[in-house]
């Protein structure tokens, strides 16, 4: 999916394209969809028919005022229209890149994989789900499936926007392949997965157009308020009307109160900012998680995603860089620090491993011992078995090796020589601080152990503080004995840690915490992660993974990265807050508004209520204008803070309630005297007035 951090406000053709389906979404069946916006667009209607009776002298107010305000309303409900569309917009050109790169190829249709030799071409449109076929070096996969024999590099740039090759073998949890993507080199058996119209790609398409998005628990219960407010809005004007009406008649005058005024009055006291602003919101969230390379399977997973009190992380990749590190040399009996960091050098020059070469690059920078390399003559290197649990050198007729504290115990002592209680007390203690010691041994003579650490990733700690601000908890999931698993927890400043995780463990742990009445999440990516996802609130399948993983959880990560899920929570936590805080400002807006529009309902029937035009406004029906064209004009003011969503900050709940108050209850307040002011200036000095 390609990234891109161009605004969509800032792109012509995504404004063009937004503009255009503004006018589209006219349509009644759409406009039905949104129960506060149907009562703008009704409104519209109603005061444009009463426009056409005014020009034949038919109806209680002006031709031009009742023309202005239909012109109006026919804007507010364009204005809601475009916030929708324009938020849909990345998510059509999105939809559309992905379109253009899903394509009709042919396929290799096997029998099975033993008979690879067998079968033929097919179009890719006919294989089902169970088929198998067979892809080669420079063939695009033509379905989604899993890796049943062979492993092949693959470009998965059409589906995660990055260009760097990644491998996908049969077994492990690296053996899902996605149709649409391209075999660089080598071959593999791949069974299909999924039936034509169901592939992961399909459903990325529906995703990010925004076809498949269904309104979350959250949406569908602000939607619901919102109406309630409507139809209580709606009673309080059939009642002022009728009101007004009684009134004029008691004091045997002409009722000043037209259907026209009061339709203004209604739509302008509906809360009709958020109503315009509300799809536009979770759209926008969506989006936001779509540029993150993450494809949420419902928009139920971002919402619950900012709901969020447990995080499950693993430890390798998220908490820690995933390669242990050379930390210390540790000399024992006797042998000399440059001893120990030279013969760890020299067993480890063949090692290509990420922790051999941090052994080279340590002997380097503690003891400057350079000069050594592979094409030094005499070298005999032993490479690293699962059998032996050990690597080394023959150099210099001595034998140099390096390994599991057990193995090289064993070496030794079939050697004759001596493995002493002070190098069992440094592995013990190695072990007890989360690290991995190497023994280090020359010709059946322990020289002293090598102490390998997790390295823990920069600047998580401080970012685990920040969760546990909000009333998040972190819990590290490792494989690791509880002594290591301990102290790495306690550097990372994790709350909580589960050790020598398995399934069940975690399955356990995450039904415990939902008995409890917690939301969680978790990351994984195995087929034995797939029951905890399963269970998980959020769910987050790494692309990477196995078919399993990702049918299990309700979000998919394309970059397959571990540290994605702290920012799923961030975009999911700005979605609640922004829809929050502009729920604020719209119910904010209509104490302002009570303030411009009530005296110039009965100014007319009681001179008295001319006191309450604090606003100083210039005559009933500029009052009337001024609220009506602000009404329309705050949608699109607020249309950039609905897409870019409120400044994401790490605190407590309640703090956060208290500075948005401040923030979009006050200012919802104070913004509408101050525009509606300037707009009844405008109107008067344009002559409008």
């Amino acid at each position: 999916m390609t990234k891109t951090k161009k605004s969509a406000l800032m792109d012509r053709a995504m404004v063009l394209r937004a503009v255009k389906d503004s006018f589209v979404k006219l349509a009644p069946r759409t406009q039905a969809q949104n129960p506060v916006m149907l009562l703008v667009y009704i409104s519209a209607i109603l005061t444009t028919a009463l426009w056409g009776f005014s020009l034949f002298g038919i109806g209680d107010a002006p031709s031009g005022y009742t023309l202005a305000i239909a012109v109006i309303l026919w804007f507010t409900v364009l204005f809601a229209n475009f916030a929708e569309a324009i938020a849909e917009g990345r998510g059509k050109a999105q939809a559309d890149a992905l379109r253009a790169s899903k394509r009709e190829v042919s396929a290799r249709k096997i029998p099975s994989a033993e008979r690879k030799d067998e079968g033929c071409e097919c179009p890719s449109s006919q294989l089902r789900k169970g088929d198998i076929v067979l892809v080669r070096a420079g063939e695009t996969i033509p379905a989604d499936g899993e890796v049943i024999e062979g492993a092949a590099s693959v470009d998965e740039s059409a589906i995660t926007g990055e260009s760097a090759p990644v491998i996908r073998e049969a077994g492990g949890d690296r053996s899902a392949v996605t149709g649409g993507t391209t075999v660089l080199s080598d071959w593999m058996v791949v069974q299909v997965t999924s039936d034509p119209g169901q592939s992961f790609l399909d459903k990325m398409i529906a995703m990010v157009e925004g076809a498949a998005r269904k309104k979350t628990p959250n949406e569908i219960a602000l939607q619901i308020f919102l109406v309630a407010l409507s139809i209580i809005f709606i009673l309080v004007t059939l009642s002022l009307y009728t009101y007004s009406l009684f009134s004029a008649n008691q004091a045997g005058i002409e009722n000043p109160t037209s259907v026209t005024t009061l339709v203004a009055l209604l739509v302008c006291l509906a809360p009709t900012t958020i109503g315009a602003l509300l799809s536009a919101i979770g759209i926008a969230g969506m989006s936001r998680l779509n540029q993150a390379n993450v494809l949420a399977m419902s928009g139920r997973a971002i919402e619950a995603a900012g709901d969020v009190d447990i995080l499950m992380l693993d430890k390798t990749g998220t908490i820690t860089l995933g390669n242990r590190q050379a930390h210390a040399f540790i000399p024992v009996d006797g042998t000399a620090p440059e001893e120990l960091a030279d013969a760890a050098q020299l067993s480890s020059l063949a090692d290509e491993t990420p922790e051999g070469r941090s052994v080279v690059v340590l002997a380097k920078e503690r003891f400057g011992l350079r000069g050594r390399s592979l094409s030094d003559k005499g070298m005999t290197f032993v490479p690293f078995t699962a059998k032996t649990r050990m690597s080394g050198v023959d150099f210099g007729g001595s034998e140099i090796c390096k390994g599991a504290a057990e193995a090289v115990k064993a070496y030794v002592l079939a050697g004759g020589g001596r493995y002493s209680e002070a190098c069992e007390q440094v592995v013990r203690q190695i072990s007890e601080q989360g690290g991995t010691p190497l023994v280090v041994a020359k010709d059946h003579r322990v020289l002293g152990v090598i102490h390998l650490k997790d390295i823990i990733k920069k600047g998580v700690k401080e970012r685990f503080a920040d969760l546990r601000k909000m009333g998040i908890k972190t819990i590290m999931i490792t494989g690791d004995n509880p002594l290591t698993a301990a102290a790495i927890a306690a550097e990372a400043g994790v709350d909580d840690f589960l050790a020598e995780a398995t399934p069940e463990g975690k399955l356990k742990m995450i039904r415990d915490f939902q008995a409890g009445g917690h939301l969680v999440a978790m990351t994984g990516d195995g087929t034995n992660d797939a029951p905890a996802l399963a269970q998980a609130d959020v769910a987050v399948a790494m692309n990477s993974g196995t078919q399993a993983a990702k049918e299990a959880g309700n979000m998919v990560d394309l970059d397959s990265s571990p540290t994605k899920l702290i920012d799923i929570v961030r975009i999911g936590k700005q979605l609640l807050m922004t829809r929050g805080s502009l729920t604020t400002f719209s119910i904010a807006n209509d104490v302002a508004k009570y303030f411009a529009i009530i005296p110039a309902l009965f100014t007319g029937l009681y001179p008295g209520l001319a006191a309450l035009n604090i606003m100083g406004l210039h005559s009933p029906q500029s009052a009337i204008l001024s609220a009506i064209i602000y009404n329309a004009l705050i949608i699109i003011a607020l249309i950039p803070l609905a897409l870019k969503g409120v400044k994401y900050r790490e605190v407590s709940a309640g703090k956060l309630l208290s500075q948005n108050l401040l923030i979009y209850g006050l200012g919802g307040i104070v913004a509408p005297f101050v525009f509606i002011k300037l707009i009844d200036l405008l109107l008067v000095l344009l002559g409008l007035a």
